[in-house]
C-alpha cells in the first residue's frame, strides 16, 4: 500500500487543487511503479508559513520581505 504525504504552506490551496493533487499522485504511482490506485493513500498537510522555514528565515518573514 504505497502512502504519499504533500506538504504545502497553508496559503488557501482549494479543495479542488487538492484533489488534483491527490488524483495525480495517485495517477504517478500507477504510471511509473504500476500500484493499485485502489490501495495508494495520498495525505495532504497544510503547514502554517510560521512553520515552515527556508534559509534560516520562515516563509511568512520571506514572503514579507518580497
Amino acid at each position: 500500500m504505497p502512502y504519499v504525504n504533500i506538504k504545502i504552506t497553508k496559503e488557501g490551496a482549494t479543495p479542488e487543487q487538492k484533489a488534483q493533487l491527490i488524483k495525480g499522485a495517485t495517477q504517478l504511482l500507477v504510471d511509473v511503479l504500476g500500484k493499485n490506485p485502489k490501495t495508494t493513500v495520498v495525505v495532504i498537510d497544510e503547514v502554517d508559513t510560521d512553520n515552515w522555514g527556508i534559509g534560516g528565515e520562515t516563509v511568512t518573514t520571506l514572503r514579507k520581505s518580497k
